[in-house]
C-alpha cells in the first residue's frame, strides 16, 4: 500500500468518476502495472572475465545459439495475449476494501480548526482506582487490605488480654519458685489466664468488618466536540438537479464527518420561505418546496446554536448549499446575519452554489465577506463532477 500509492490515489479518482456518492463507501480494485512489480536487485557490472554455471544444463555448451521459442510464448506468460518479441507478464490486480479506500479517499482532507485550545467535556467516563471501600463485590475484594485489616484488629482487641496474660504468667512463676508454694493462688491465677486466653481465642480471625474492596469511579474524559449545520435550500428555483447536487454534497460531507469524528452532532437544516430543522430522512428525501428567503435558516441556525451550543466548549461549522437565487432585499440581510452573528462563533462556514450561470445576488453579496474572516469560504458547482473537486478544495489540509 506505502510503496503503490501513487496508483492506488489514482485508481480510486478514477473510480470516484464512475460511482454515485452513495456508492463511495464500497470497495475499489486495483490494477498495478506489470512494469511497477520489478524489485530493485544488484549485480554485477559489464566488464572482467567471469563465468556462470547453470545447474540442470545438459542441452547447451558455451558459445551454442538458443532459439526464441515457438508462437511468442516467451518466458513472461500468463493467460494474456501474446506479443511480438516473445514477451509478456500480467498486471497485478487487488481488491481493496472498505477501510482501505474510504483511507485513500479522504487521505488529504480535515475540517479546518476543528480541536480548540479549550477541551470540551462530554459524557464519556473512564473508570479509574480511588482507593479502597467497606463495600463492594467479590470480585474486587483486595485479600492483602483485607488481612492487613483482620491482623490490626486482632491486634487491638487482645492487646489488654495478653497483658494481662504476661503479667499472670510472671506471677505464676514467682509462686512456683517460692516456698512454702501457695497452691490455692497458683490455683486462681491459673484460672484467670486459661479465661483469658478463652476470650482471645473467641476474637475472630476475620470479621466483615476487615473486609476491604478496590473502589473504582468513573471520571469524565475531556474530549473534543463538534457540531455540523448543514442548510440546504429546497426552494422552486432549486430544480431536481440542483437539489440532487446538493443531496450529493452534503452525502460526501456526511459521510466524511461521520467516518472522521468520533465525537460529531450534525444538524440538517431545510428551507424555503420558512426553516424547518429536519432529520437527515427528510432532509435528503422530502419533497417540499416554496419560495425563497435564505435568512430564515440563517436565524434557525443562529437561534439553534445560541440554545444547545452557547456553551463555549463546541467547535462549531456551517455548510449551505443554494442556488444562490433569493429575494433580492433578503441578500444583504443574510450577509449580516452570517458575518455578525454567526461567523465568530464558527470555526469555519463554507457556502456552495449550485447553478449553471452567472453567479447570483447571494454569492455578490457573499463575496464582501472573503478576506474579512478565515473561518468562511465560497465555492460554485455547475454539475456533478465538479462536487468533488470542490469538496477537496473546501476541505483540504492546510500546514499549521
Amino acid at each position: 500500500m506505502r510503496r503503490f500509492k501513487g496508483q492506488i490515489r489514482k485508481a480510486v479518482a478514477d473510480a470516484i468518476d464512475g460511482r454515485s456518492i452513495k456508492d463511495l463507501d464500497n470497495g475499489e480494485s486495483v490494477t498495478i502495472p506489470s512494469k511497477d512489480l520489478s524489485e530493485p536487485h544488484f549485480q554485477h557490472g559489464e566488464g572482467g572475465t567471469w563465468e556462470q554455471v547453470y545447474s540442470g544444463n545438459d542441452q547447451f555448451a558455451s558459445g551454442d545459439e538458443i532459439n526464441r521459442p515457438l508462437g511468442g510464448g516467451g518466458s513472461g506468460g500468463g493467460g494474456g495475449s501474446a506479443s511480438e518479441d516473445g514477451e509478456g507478464e500480467d498486471d497485478f490486480v487487488f481488491q481493496l476494501s472498505r477501510e482501505e479506500f474510504l483511507d485513500v479517499f479522504f487521505d488529504d482532507l480535515a475540517l479546518p480548526n476543528l480541536v480548540k485550545t479549550q477541551l470540551a467535556k462530554i459524557p464519556d467516563y473512564k473508570s479509574q482506582r480511588a482507593g479502597f471501600s467497606n463495600d463492594g463485590t467479590p470480585t474486587n475484594l483486595n485479600l492483602v487490605r483485607s488481612m492487613r485489616s483482620a491482623l490490626g484488629r486482632r491486634l487491638a482487641l487482645g492487646s489488654p488480654y495478653n497483658a494481662r496474660l504476661r503479667e499472670l504468667h510472671a506471677e505464676i512463676d514467682e509462686l512456683e519458685k517460692s516456698t512454702p508454694r501457695d497452691e490455692e493462688a497458683i490455683q486462681k491465677l491459673k484460672e484467670e489466664a486459661g479465661a483469658l486466653r478463652a476470650k482471645l481465642e473467641r476474637i475472630p480471625f476475620l470479621d466483615t468488618f476487615d473486609l476491604r474492596y478496590n473502589n473504582r469511579i468513573k471520571v469524565p474524559q475531556p474530549s473534543t466536540q463538534a457540531v455540523m449545520f448543514c442548510l440546504m435550500d429546497v426552494s422552486g428555483s432549486m430544480d431536481e438537479q440542483k437539489k440532487a447536487t446538493a443531496k450529493r454534497f452534503f452525502m460526501l460531507l456526511y459521510l466524511f464527518l461521520t467516518r472522521t469524528y468520533e465525537h460529531i452532532e450534525v444538524v440538517f437544516i431545510r428551507h424555503h420561505t420558512v426553516a424547518r430543522e429536519v432529520d437527515e430522512e427528510d432532509f435528503f428525501h422530502s419533497r417540499e418546496s416554496g419560495g425563497t428567503v435564505v435568512s430564515s435558516a440563517l436565524d434557525m441556525m443562529r437561534d439553534i446554536i445560541r440554545e444547545r451550543y452557547n456553551t463555549g466548549m463546541w467547535n462549531i461549522y456551517g455548510a449551505q448549499a443554494s442556488d444562490g437565487d433569493n429575494w433580492e432585499n433578503d441578500s444583504p440581510r443574510c450577509r449580516e446575519i452570517l458575518s455578525q452573528t454567526i461567523l465568530p462563533f464558527v470555526q469555519f462556514f463554507a457556502y456552495i452554489e449550485i447553478t449553471p450561470g452567472e453567479p447570483q445576488n447571494l454569492w455578490r453579496e457573499y463575496e464582501k465577506i472573503i478576506g474579512t474572516t478565515p473561518a468562511f469560504a465560497m465555492q460554485r458547482i455547475e454539475n456533478y463532477a465538479d462536487i468533488y473537486p470542490v469538496f477537496r478544495e473546501l476541505f483540504k489540509k492546510t500546514l499549521l
